[in-house]
C-alpha cells in the first residue's frame, strides 16, 4: 500500500480495536426492532433508544451530532453551511426481530474465534460504529476537508425506510453517499422489489392456526400449524414434527434454515415444509387444499420458476422470491412474499401471473414495489471506491449488482460499500444477516474501517 496516509490510518484502526468492540457491544445491547409509534418515537421505543445510544457514542468520540425527531440522526466532522457540498455515509441502528435458533442472548455480543455474534453486528450496528470512528479519524487528523462528512444513522431501514424519506423531505442531500450495508467491493445496482400477501378466503376446515416467520424479508426457520386431526392421520415428511394439541388436535411444526430474502440459496422455508406435509397427508378440505396448492407453488422454488415469473436480464442476478411470514386470523390465512427482480420484468407482469396462479383459491393484497436502481460503474465516485478497495486488499475486484435493498436508492448519487465478504465462509457457529447467531468477522470490520477512511479522503480529491 503506497498511499502516504496509510500508515496513520492503519495505526488508528489497530489502536482502536478494543474501543470499537466496546462500542459495537453497547449499541447491539439496545433491542431496536420496530415497535408501536409514540410521541417522539415514530418507530417505537427500541429504534429511538438505539439511535440515541449511537449519538451518545458519537458525542463521546468528539463529533457534533443531531437528532432529527428520532426519525434519523447524524454525526459530522464539522459544521456544514447551507448549500455546501458534503459527503455522507448512512447506516441504520434498527434491526430485524431476533427470531429463533440463537445459542445465547441475541443482544449480548459474543466473541468467538475472531467473530462477533449478535443481532446487528453485521446489519447494521457494527458498520454504524465503523462510520463514527472514520469520522473521528478525519476530525482528529486535522486534514482539510473539501467536502465535510456526515455519518447518517437511520432508525427504520429494515421495514419501510421512512427515516430516509423524512430526511429527504427536511434536509439537504449529500453530493455523494455510500452505505456500509452490503458486500464488498462496491454494489452499484439493486434489484427491484415486489412485496405483498397471498390471502385465503375464510376457511372452515381442519386448520385452526397457522403461524411462522419473523419478517417478510427473512426466510423463516420455524413455523407451526394446528389441525383438528390426530397425528396418526398425518404423513411424516422431512423437516416436520407432530405434537398433541388440545381436544385431539395436532400441532405440526416445521424446522427450516433461515436467511435473508435477497440471498435464499441454501435456506429451507419452514412454512413450505408444513404445506407439503398437509398436502401429502390429504386431511384438509378441498377449499383448504386449493389454497395450500398456491402456497406450495410459491415455496417450490426461490427463483420464481414454479410460479412462472423467473427472470434474468444478465445485468442483475436472477429473480428471487420467498414466503416470509404466515398468520391465520378469523379463518383467513395471509402468506407474505418478498420478491427481488431484475430489469426484464415488472410488478404489473408479475401481478397478472400470480393472480392466475391464485385463481379462485386466493387473492393478492397489500402489494408494493420499487424499481431497480443502477449507477454507472465508471462514474468518478464509484471508481474511487473500487480503486481504494483494491489498493487495500490487492484483490482486483469490480463493482457488482445485488438483490438486497439499501438506503442507496433513496439518494441521487449513492452506492452500498461493504463491509460483508461473500467469499468468506461463515463458521458453523455463526449465522447470516437476519438469521440466528448473526456473525461478523472482526478483522474484516477493522479492515473495512481503514478502507472507509481512505475512501473518504480520496473522495475529497474528485469533483462532485
Amino acid at each position: 500500500m503506497n498511499d502516504p496516509r496509510w500508515a496513520s490510518i492503519d495505526a488508528f484502526a489497530e489502536q482502536n480495536r478494543e474501543n470499537i468492540l466496546r462500542d459495537i457491544t453497547r449499541l447491539v445491547a439496545v433491542p431496536s426492532v420496530e415497535g408501536k409509534a409514540a410521541p417522539g418515537a415514530p418507530f417505537g421505543p427500541g429504534p429511538k433508544a438505539a439511535l440515541e445510544k449511537a449519538l451518545e457514542i458519537a458525542n463521546e468520540l468528539g463529533l457534533s451530532t443531531y437528532n432529527a425527531d428520532s426519525y434519523i440522526g447524524w454525526a459530522e466532522t464539522g459544521a456544514i453551511a447551507d448549500g455546501q457540498k458534503f459527503l455522507a455515509t448512512i447506516t441504520h441502528t434498527d434491526v430485524v426481530p431476533e427470531g429463533n435458533g440463537w445459542d445465547a442472548d441475541p443482544y449480548t455480543v459474543r466473541v468467538r474465534d475472531g467473530w462477533l455474534l449478535g443481532r446487528g453486528v453485521a446489519d447494521d450496528k457494527g458498520p454504524s460504529i465503523l462510520c463514527l470512528y472514520a469520522l473521528k479519524y478525519l476530525k482528529d487528523s486535522g486534514v482539510a476537508l473539501k467536502y465535510p462528512v456526515r455519518a447518517l444513522l437511520g432508525a427504520n431501514e429494515e421495514t419501510n425506510m421512512r427515516d430516509v424519506d423524512y430526511y429527504a423531505e427536511h434536509y439537504s442531500m449529500p453530493a455523494f453517499c455510500f452505505t456500509p450495508d452490503a458486500e464488498f467491493p462496491v454494489c452499484n445496482g439493486e434489484k427491484g422489489g415486489f412485496n405483498g400477501e397471498i390471502v385465503s378466503p375464510k376457511l372452515d376446515g381442519v386448520i385452526t392456526s397457522f403461524e411462522g416467520g419473523v419478517a417478510h424479508n427473512a426466510v423463516p426457520d420455524r413455523a407451526s400449524c394446528t389441525v383438528q386431526v390426530g397425528a396418526g392421520a398425518l404423513v411424516q415428511t422431512e423437516g416436520v414434527t407432530f405434537e398433541a394439541g388440545e381436544g385431539g388436535s395436532t400441532v405440526i411444526r416445521g424446522w427450516g434454515k433461515s436467511g435473508h430474502a435477497a440471498m435464499p440459496e441454501g435456506t429451507v422455508n419452514a412454512i413450505g415444509l408444513i404445506v407439503d406435509c398437509l398436502l401429502k397427508s390429504g386431511v384438509c378440505t378441498p377449499q383448504e387444499e386449493t389454497y395450500l396448492h398456491v402456497l406450495h407453488t410459491l415455496h417450490a422454488s426461490t427463483d420464481g420458476s414454479a410460479l412462472g415469473i423467473a427472470a434474468d436480464d444478465g445485468l442483475f442476478d436472477p429473480l428471487t422470491i420467498i414466503g416470509g411470514t404466515i398468520e391465520m386470523k378469523d379463518g383467513i390465512i395471509r402468506q407474505s412474499f418478498d420478491c427481488r427482480y431484475p430489469t426484464n420484468t415488472d410488478p404489473d407482469k408479475m401481478t397478472a401471473i400470480l393472480t392466475g396462479v391464485c385463481g379462485d383459491a386466493a387473492h393478492l393484497e397489500n402489494l408494493s414495489s420499487r424499481v431497480p436502481f443502477y449507477i454507472a460503474a465508471d462514474s468518478p465516485a464509484i471508481q474511487t471506491l473500487i480503486t481504494t478497495y483494491n489498493d487495500v486488499t490487492g484483490e482486483g475486484k469490480t463493482p457488482f449488482t445485488m438483490g438486497g435493498g439499501t438506503y442507496a436508492r433513496h439518494f441521487p448519487y449513492a452506492v452500498s460499500f461493504g463491509p460483508e465478504h461473500t467469499d468468506l465462509p461463515l463458521p458453523d457457529f455463526a449465522g447470516p444477516m437476519h438469521g440466528a447467531n448473526e456473525g461478523a468477522n472482526f478483522d474484516k470490520l477493522i479492515e473495512a474501517l481503514k478502507i472507509y477512511i481512505l475512501a473518504l479522503l480520496r473522495l475529497q480529491e474528485i469533483e462532485l
